[in-house]
């Protein structure tokens, strides 16, 4: 099988959207998506993120969606949204190829932090993120205002 790794580009932006949606599901919240394929496409255009897709064939099995941050104490930083590879496809090395393209991209970028979250019952999730010198921190508290909800 090949697999190739490549920066998403705006037509990927349904298959993306898709992968998210799947995502969202597994996360058991799939009630909460209120994006479509179309702000998709609006912000991807507006440079608010980027992605890196995998592709089997014509297929794209897999992404990992991310956006530049700063950080007051660290400088430029890079954050990954969503990261995921379809479930059929896991176990063939997507994911670590997908993660070392976002790592990669970091580096080029000379961003000194990448941040992600991680759910605490994900333990496929947690499992894959201890391969790497990840520092799981259990000190901070996410916060966030739903501007919907307002």
């Amino acid at each position: 099988m090949k697999i190739n790794i490549r920066k998403a580009q705006l037509g990927d932006m349904e298959a993306i959207h898709s992968l998210v949606r799947e995502l969202a599901e597994y996360e058991r919240g799939l009630d909460k998506v209120s994006t479509s394929p179309e702000s998709y496409k609006a912000d991807f255009q507006k440079g608010a993120f980027d992605a890196f897709v995998a592709e089997v064939g014509d297929e794209i099995v897999g992404m990992a969606l991310y956006c530049g941050m700063f950080s007051t104490w660290r400088g430029r930083m890079l954050y990954l949204e969503d990261f995921i590879v379809r479930e059929s496809m896991r176990g063939a090395g997507i994911g670590k190829m997908l993660f070392e393209a976002f790592i990669e991209e970091a580096r080029r970028q000379e961003v000194l932090l990448v941040k992600w979250q991680v759910l605490n019952w994900n333990e496929a999730g947690l499992n894959f993120y201890r391969k790497y010198p990840t520092v799981f921190d259990e000190e901070w508290v996410d916060c966030k205002i739903y501007f919907s909800e307002l």
